[in-house]
């Protein structure tokens, strides 16, 4: 009986010490190679540059060193992340990306050429368990030579060459190097014309052709010699500068473009009205046309007053608006050479005649015209255009000048916004052919004729029309306290 009983006892004891040694540490005994694991110790798995590497010029100096888990980022700083070079410490920054597990070690000033560096990541780095590296982690890599300095490749327009009309100078430099686009500006790129006297322009940089280029803020004067200017204050993005001197080189423009000429057949039966639509002219306010009003083949007129002028069949509705020539609404036969019918016709002829021009040839705009000067000639967008403040457009003395811009899509002028007429210039002179629609901004200036394709022309309240609103069969007018003034018939 004393014998089953020390048996039990020694049993009791066997099991109790499995249970114990079954109950420890499981991340010790099973999972104790995880990374991820709270006891595992933080390791480098990657570094930049590699190890052993030697830069070429002129890659940039990025150092970095990824872990395999994540750190504690209190503990990724200056003191943990060095560099040093011949035992010298290296200033920098220390920078910790927890998605990606990187520290970034970046360098107040460009490393010294062909120089060994020694980089460190000490034991003071910690993970998130508090985890110190087994060791400290170091690695080295070699700067390159000096990179040479950056350097014009190309020019346009190039070296002593003199433009052909229409003058439309493209200035642009090429770089041996990819620039940093901060230091390409209107200080380090410049225009100058005859005497020496500064050309105003904006400048920009595109970084994947390395083309910098000055682009006039007006058209520049014929037969005149211009001197473009990269200064030595231009740097790669390696923070070199071009070498002494400034590189320097100049063109010639060509002498005055021949104008336009006008429509072949002029305006025609269009030329006396200030306002024609194919399908409705709606007025609000006191607007007052200086010229004729018509629409066809639409038959309803809204907006103006009973003791205008009227003729056609068509209807209207009374309004506050003055026509000081003569309301056509769908004139009836026989057919009459004033007709809105017939000025249609004639608008139709004009429309496609200046939609057609190629000579001379065409300068290319787009975007804005606000705060150009435009000389006479032919102005082409292939999308909308616009007017934000003041474009002016300078005859350069001739009264007969002619301008003719070909609008794709539409065309829309802002608030207050001006054409502005200098040097001669003439509003029957102007044409606006537009493919859609026209929309002159509220109290806003505008000069020349405007020649709709398919769209409708809104013109805001305020605003002073010193042309036509001509919109083909399709298209509507719309009025708003607006004074139109219809220039005399080119």
């Amino acid at each position: 009986m004393r014998k089953l009983k020390v048996s039990n006892i020694w049993i009791s004891a066997f099991l109790a010490a499995a249970l114990v040694a079954g109950c420890g540490d499981s991340d010790k005994n099973a999972n104790a190679g995880n990374p991820g694991d709270p006891l595992t110790p933080p390791t480098v798995t990657s570094v930049t540059p590699a190890a052993g590497s030697t830069l070429v010029c002129p890659t940039p100096v990025v150092i970095t060193a990824t872990f395999s888990k994540a750190m504690n980022p209190a503990t990724i700083d200056t003191t943990t992340f060095t560099l040093t070079a011949g035992g010298t410490s290296v200033p920098g920054s220390v920078t910790y990306a927890a998605a990606t597990n990187t520290a970034t070690f970046t360098v107040s000033a460009s490393l010294a050429p062909t120089t060994t560096f020694t980089a460190t990541i000490t034991t003071g780095a910690k993970d998130t368990f508090g985890n110190s590296l087994a060791a400290n982690f170091t690695w080295t890599f070699t700067t390159p030579a000096p990179c040479p300095p950056p350097t014009v490749t190309s020019v346009t327009p190039p070296n002593a060459s003199t433009l052909v009309c229409p003058n439309t100078a493209v200035i642009t430099a090429t770089f041996s190097h990819t620039m940093n686009p901060a230091t390409i500006n209107t200080t380090t790129f410049t225009l100058a014309g005859s005497g020496g006297a500064s050309v105003a322009g904006t400048v920009s940089y595109n970084v994947a052709t390395r083309i910098a280029t000055f682009t006039p803020s007006a058209t520049l004067a014929s037969s005149a010699t211009f001197t473009a200017t990269i200064t030595t204050g231009v740097q790669d993005t390696s923070g070199i500068a071009m070498a002494p001197p400034n590189f320097v080189w100049t063109f010639t423009t060509s002498p005055p473009c021949p104008p336009p000429p006008p429509p072949s057949a002029g305006l025609g039966a269009a030329c006396t009205y200030g306002v024609l639509a194919g399908s409705t002219v709606t007025n609000t306010g006191a607007t007052t046309v200086r010229g004729d009003l018509g629409l066809s083949p639409g038959s309803s007129v809204v907006g103006f007053l009973d003791t205008n002028t009227y003729v056609g069949t068509g209807t209207h509705t009374a309004g506050p608006g003055v026509v000081t020539g003569t309301i056509h609404i769908t004139d009836p036969p026989p057919p009459s050479t004033t007709s809105a019918a017939a000025a249609q016709a004639a608008l139709s002829v004009a429309y496609l005649d200046l939609q057609g021009r190629t000579a001379p040839a065409p300068t290319t705009v787009a975007g804005d015209l606000g705060g150009l000067t435009l000389a006479p000639g032919i102005y082409k967008s292939t999308s909308t255009l616009g007017i934000t403040g003041t474009v002016t457009l300078d005859g350069g003395g001739n009264a007969n000048a002619v301008w003719i811009f070909q609008i794709a899509t539409g065309l829309t002028t802002l608030g207050s916004s001006n054409v502005v007429l200098a040097g001669g210039a003439q509003a029957h002179n102007i044409f606006w052919q537009v493919g859609s629609s026209a929309t002159l901004g509220t109290n806003s200036t505008f000069n020349g004729s405007i020649l709709t394709g398919s769209g409708s022309i809104s013109i805001a309240t305020g605003a002073t029309l010193n042309g036509r609103a001509l919109a083909q069969t399709a298209g509507a007018v719309t009025l708003d306290t607006n004074m139109v003034n219809v220039p005399p018939c080119p």
